[in-house]
């Protein structure tokens, strides 16, 4: 793992780290991906990670007087579900930030740690780059501005340097004149990585297109753009006739290859199955229909933001981690080079919080952090110093189980156990955030917690008889 681990405290600390240690250093920010890497021992040569989320003023998502949106690189997935302006002005990034992975992994994940990892099937990638984003890179040499359509050099490169730091994304907000919309195919409907993903945004005058932008993920080295179907649709009306050529021109600009997920064939043909799809939605003004208009967070009443950030603190092997867990006050020794998960269990001695894939599939790991759900397995341990911490013995009160824990022994949604302090945690932040969640938000809350004994349907009563239970009935 990592020797030294950096809370910094404002940009020109994170550069001057990687001034100093270049290829040696990783800024992080949610680690989602990194920790995973690392944990497996398939990513070397790191010794140092720089934390760049406490620094203030990263997680903010702004409109400019010019038009542009700027959004800053401590923006969580999930900041983007939540943004109202964002819907507005950008829906194509809001669906695409919903469609990753689960609440925990929205909750840390980044939307420019996710540009940055390059991976083609990247769902937030498709998207900026059909909006015409921009990516500004900042080192102690200076800066410059990179448009998203240039920062991919092929499968997980990009034009950054050593030493340079993604600083913000901005691209033109979307007008009136303006309708679009992402579509992500995947093997199954939660914590799935694309088999391919389309964004299609179009400009409109009356019903003529004027201007289109489609891009595709998953289906090329990188993500491009299906350029003989932006020009063809340019002058149209969108009647079937239209809408089947412009698909299968879609089609034609992919170049899948064929892996343990999709044959090549089943990724082309389903290419013009979404293109189509998605056109028509358009045509019908309906793409918005399916996205929950308050979706579930897991945030219950927290605004996900620090409101009291660390000052810059570096964690080496003799450096203590001080934090409170469950309302008391710890000093860690030990644990500097692990994940939170196992810091709690080998260090804290607190085993409620279970290990069941240690890469962010189960849940079973799920803890508060500052006050939102996350997965404590992607979570790096001395992200912990000067932070509050909940885990499944901080629930129940002294002499009483928590109405959740409760509901699930008299639902009979227990079996083995194991997964249940995950589903727990999710469900009591849940019911922070909505006292009377439908069966779809339950279901919606639960989407990152697996469980392989039961059908689901107990534990959806048990987490719907604790809400009545929490009105009072």
């Amino acid at each position: 793992m990592w020797k030294q681990y950096i809370n910094a405290s404002s940009i020109e600390e994170v550069l001057g780290v990687l001034g100093e240690k270049k290829a040696s250093a990783r800024v992080v920010a949610g680690a989602t991906d990194l920790i995973l890497e690392m944990e497996r021992g398939v990513r070397k040569g790191i010794e140092t990670l720089v934390d760049i989320s406490r620094i203030p003023g990263l997680d903010t998502i702004a409109l400019d007087e010019e038009g542009w949106i700027h959004i800053g690189p401590n923006v969580t997935h999930n900041h983007c579900v939540a943004s109202a302006l964002l819907r507005e002005y950008a829906y194509p990034l809001v669906r695409a930030a919903w469609e990753v992975g689960s609440p925990q992994i929205r909750n840390r994940g980044t939307v420019a740690g996710n540009l940055i990892t390059a991976s083609p099937a990247n769902d937030t990638i498709s998207p900026l780059m059909a909006l015409g984003a921009h990516v500004p890179l900042a080192s102690t040499r200076g800066s410059r501005e990179v448009a998203l359509q240039d920062f991919y050099t092929g499968v997980r490169k990009t034009v950054m340097a050593e030493d340079e730091m993604l600083t913000d994304i901005s691209f033109p907000a979307m007008k009136t004149s303006q309708r679009g919309t992402f579509i992500k195919y995947a093997l199954r409907r939660a914590q799935a990585i694309s088999l391919l993903n389309i964004t299609l945004i179009l400009s409109f005058d009356a019903d003529r297109i004027n201007a289109a932008s489609i891009t595709l993920g998953a289906v090329a080295p990188t993500i491009i753009h299906a350029d003989a179907a932006e020009s063809f649709l340019v002058g149209q009306v969108l009647t079937q006739g239209v809408i089947e050529q412009a698909a299968e021109l879609t089609q034609q600009a992919a170049r899948p290859i064929s892996d343990v997920r999709s044959s090549k064939s089943y990724r082309e043909n389903m290419v013009r199955v979404m293109a189509r799809r998605g056109l028509q939605s358009l045509s019908a003004r309906s793409e918005k229909d399916d996205l929950p208009a308050a979706p579930i967070l897991l945030w219950g009443k927290s605004n996900h933001i620090v409101e009291n950030p660390t000052p810059s603190s570096t964690i080496n092997g003799d450096a203590r981690i001080s934090t409170r867990i469950n309302g008391v006050g710890y000093e860690f020794t030990t644990g500097q080079e692990k994940t939170l998960l196992r810091l709690l269990r080998e260090d804290a001695h607190l085993v409620g919080t279970k290990e069941g894939c240690a890469e962010g599939e189960c849940g079973a790991c799920t803890v508060y952090l500052d006050g939102v759900a996350v997965m404590s397995c992607m979570v790096p341990a001395p992200r912990a110093n000067n932070a509050e911490i909940v885990t499944i013995e901080g629930i129940s009160g002294e002499d009483d189980l928590h109405p959740v824990q409760q509901a699930f022994i008299d639902a009979g949604a227990v079996q083995c156990g194991y997964c249940t302090p995950g589903f727990v945690m999710s469900a009591v932040k849940l019911l922070e955030e909505r006292e009377n969640p439908t069966k779809n938000e339950i279901q919606q809350a639960i989407t990152g917690n697996l469980c392989r004994c039961t059908g689901y349907y107990k534990i959806v009563e048990a987490i719907d008889r604790a809400a009545h239970h929490q009105e009072g009935g």
